[in-house]
């Protein structure tokens, strides 16, 4: 599912026009992102969490050369999905959906 069959979707269970939902999903993102992006957490009680891991620095080899190498520390958006979510998920996968 893409973000226009999301929208649709949502669209259609709601009720509303594609317009606005397509606005307050917007919405939503937008503030996951930056939120964080600002190293904050969003958590959604029984759907999951979105925050920032952290790696520090670290040694590494050069695959061609063998040379070891520093690589700097990074940072990236991870989800976690709560347990309302994987039930959900488990419950349909073991029904065969």
């Amino acid at each position: 599912m893409n973000k226009r069959e999301l929208i649709e979707k949502a669209a259609e269970n709601t009720g509303q026009s594609m317009k606005v939902v397509a606005a307050v999903l917007d919405a939503v993102l937008d503030t996951i992102q930056s939120t964080v992006a600002d190293d904050g957490k969003v958590s959604i009680a029984g759907w999951g969490k979105f925050e920032l891991a952290k790696r520090a620095a670290r040694m590494a080899r050069n695959p061609s050369t063998g040379e070891p190498i520093t690589l700097a520390p990074t940072v990236r958006p991870v989800f976690r999905a709560g347990t309302g979510f994987i039930g959900l998920t488990r419950q349909k996968h073991a029904a065969g959906k």
